[in-house]
Order: structure tokens, then C-alpha cells, then sequence
């Protein structure tokens, strides 16, 4: 079976001089502390594993792992988008002697993954996020799932739910699969009800629980009644929101638990199918694609069961919506459509597919969302 080793790597390499001593001391280490055979895979994770949010969708893809014989895994959370990562990284594969590595939070690829998977030719490196480019290292790749068509399908639930057709977003920063995100789930909602708006506030910070509660409070007191999040830990945002009566739409992770009265459905990762697939072709002998992609169909995301607050009404579309996207090729972005500046980014007939590229690199709020990406 699987064995989980959890050193503390930051504290070990300041204790052997560095990365240089993490290295050499990993040839050094006695009988008892001899590496499995087969395959070690390291996660790493920005916050803590229990965040009831991204990092906890991660580590729970890890526990899948888990169970796959001739796998150790190794995890390292609450590691900084920092230099910190890169000691991590450095340990776990000087250390403990990793092959395959999932660090996972969007910061830790640019400068941190670049600096160290050149130093490493025989590790692969899988990213979460659309950053990967052919001119990138080719042990590196990335892994993202289209999860904007979970938050238009949050937005089906929130646009029958609302009562003051005023709907809201707490973010953390204005990266294009954020704004896809806001986008997608105000535009699923207008589905519904072309009159209703969405008001945004972004805090600048993956988590920040002062921040996520006062804007959170902010949209309550200018009118909005049901509201969702991109930020890692949606816990703040999902109990803070309750407490002032609104409905709540989750993300990464179901946070069902934490509301069950408010909570109508939530936009999951399901990345127990990923890394699985990844270990397996891995152990197999393959190659992980540089360029992975997934959704709906094909298991990348799920949708958290509907709660007892959406009506009869509203669980047909919603039924009948996901039924759609489920068949491939549905497009939440599509003309005529203009931003909220009033520039056209689709005209009409034209569509933009959930498949797009072009999605990856979005810098637009679409019109009836309240808010700047400045």
C-alpha cells in the first residue's frame, strides 16, 4: 500500500545548509529511512489541506493517489508562493527522492517551477493552471479543468434563487480563469433572467479571511441575496454570506456542510480522476501531455448535489442545462455580447466554445457585471 512521508522540508534544508546539502545528505540517509520502491509523487499546496476549498480539492485528489500500490506520496502544505516552494520542490526530490510533482497553487510556476525543473530533467512537473507554453521546459506541463461551465450552472441556481436580482463575487485577483468564472456564472444566471447583475469585489489575495468577510458583507449590504467566490478557501465567504441571509453557490469544493439551508449547488474539482490517470500513465511507462484539459464529460469537475433551497422549477434547468454541457461544445461566452466598457468580444454567431484557448487568456467582465478588473 501507499505510505504518506510528511518531513518538514523548510526546517530540514535550513538544518543541512541548503538545497546543495538536502541533496547530497539524501545518499546518506541510514538503512531505516531507505526511499519505496516505485513511484514517489509530491504535492504542494499554498493553504492548509482542510480549507473546505482549493487546496482541500487537491489534497483530496492526493488521497486518491494514495491508494495506488507501488505509490508513496509526499505533501508539503501552507507553502508560500515564494522561494519556499522551490526549497519544497528541491527536498522532495533530493529528499525523498520525488519523480512527479503537483505544485499546485497558480504562483508557484513563474519564477519557481521555471528555476527548478531545468535543474531537474528527470522529474516532471505538472502545474495547475494555464501557464504552460511550448517555449516552457518540456518536463513541465499544466492541468486545468473548464470549471467556468460549473459557475454557469452555479448561475442557473442563483438566477431562479435571487429576489433582488442583484447577485455577487468575491475574488481574489483579475486573472483570466477568474474572470472566466464571474463571467461565466452571471451569464448562466441572465439565462434565466437577462435583468439580473452581478457585483464583483476583488481582495487581491488567494486568502485573506478579513478581506473575503468584509466584502462579503459589502455586497449584503448593497442588496445581494446570493453569492459565490474564487478565492482558495470559500469557508469565510460561504459562512459569512449565510449569516446575512443570502444563498450560496460554492466552489473547489462542497461546502454543503457549512450551510446546508443556503447552499443551492457548488462548481467542484474532481481531481481524483486526474492525478490518478496521471499516476497510472506515469507507472505505465508514458507521458503526461504537456497541455491537459477536461470537464463536465469528461470528469474534470462535478457539480455539488443540489440543496433543498432549489425549487422544482429550477432543478429542470438546471438538470437540463448540465445535460447540455455534458454533450461537449457548449459555449456560456457567445454574440452578441459586449464587455462592461461596451466593447464588443463577440459578435454575433460567433461563439467561444468551452474548449477555446482564447477563454485562457480572457481581461474582460462581460456587461451586467459591476466591477473592474483594474
Amino acid at each position: 500500500m501507499s505510505k504518506i512521508l510528511m518531513p518538514n522540508r523548510r526546517q530540514f534544508l535550513m538544518n543541512s545548509a541548503g538545497l546543495a546539502g538536502a541533496a547530497a545528505l539524501s545518499g546518506l540517509l541510514p538503512a531505516g529511512a531507505a526511499r519505496a520502491a516505485g513511484l514517489t509523487v509530491g504535492f504542494i499546496y499554498v493553504g492548509p489541506k482542510d480549507d473546505f476549498g482549493y487546496n482541500q480539492s487537491h489534497a483530496e485528489g492526493a488521497a486518491a493517489v494514495k491508494a495506488i500500490e507501488g505509490v508513496t506520496v509526499v505533501e508539503e502544505e501552507q507553502v508560500p508562493e515564494t522561494v519556499d516552494v522551490q526549497k519544497t520542490m528541491e527536498s522532495m526530490i533530493g529528499f525523498d527522492g520525488a519523480t512527479l510533482l503537483f505544485p499546485t497553487s497558480f504562483g508557484y510556476f513563474d519564477p519557481h517551477i521555471l528555476a527548478v525543473a531545468p535543474k531537474n530533467p528527470n522529474v516532471r512537473f505538472e502545474h495547475c493552471g494555464g501557464l504552460w507554453t511550448p517555449a516552457n521546459p518540456t518536463n513541465v506541463g499544466s492541468y486545468f479543468g473548464y470549471i467556468g461551465m460549473g459557475q454557469y450552472l452555479n448561475g442557473i441556481a442563483a438566477g431562479y434563487a435571487t429576489k433582488s436580482k442583484k447577485i455577487g463575487f468575491v475574488a481574489a485577483k483579475p486573472i483570466p480563469q477568474v474572470l472566466l468564472n464571474i463571467n461565466s456564472f452571471l451569464l448562466g444566471a441572465r439565462a434565466v433572467d437577462p435583468t439580473i447583475t452581478c457585483q464583483v469585489i476583488f481582495t487581491g489575495e488567494w486568502s485573506l479571511a478579513v478581506k473575503e468577510a468584509e466584502a462579503t458583507n459589502a455586497l449584503a449590504d448593497q442588496g445581494v441575496d446570493v453569492i459565490t467566490c474564487h478565492v482558495d478557501g470559500p469557508k469565510v465567504v460561504m459562512e459569512t454570506g449565510a449569516g446575512r441571509g443570502m444563498y450560496l453557490c460554492g466552489y473547489h469544493a462542497n461546502q454543503s456542510a457549512l450551510a446546508p439551508e443556503k447552499y443551492l449547488t457548488g462548481a467542484e474539482w474532481n481531481w481524483a480522476k486526474v492525478y490518478t490517470d496521471m499516476v497510472k500513465t506515469t507507472l505505465a511507462g508514458g507521458t503526461i501531455e504537456n497541455f491537459v484539459r477536461g470537464g463536465l464529460a469528461d470528469g474534470f469537475i462535478k457539480m455539488s448535489p443540489l440543496g433543498p433551497a432549489v425549487t422544482p422549477e429550477a432543478r429542470t434547468r438546471f438538470e437540463a442545462v448540465q445535460a447540455e454541457i455534458m454533450k461537449g461544445g457548449f459555449a456560456a461566452i457567445k454574440g452578441p455580447l459586449k464587455d462592461n466598457k461596451g466593447n464588443v468580444v463577440a459578435t454575433e454567431g460567433q461563439s467561444f466554445v468551452e474548449t477555446d484557448v482564447a477563454l485562457e487568456s480572457m481581461d474582460y467582465l462581460v456587461e451586467g457585471v459591476v466591477g473592474s478588473t483594474s
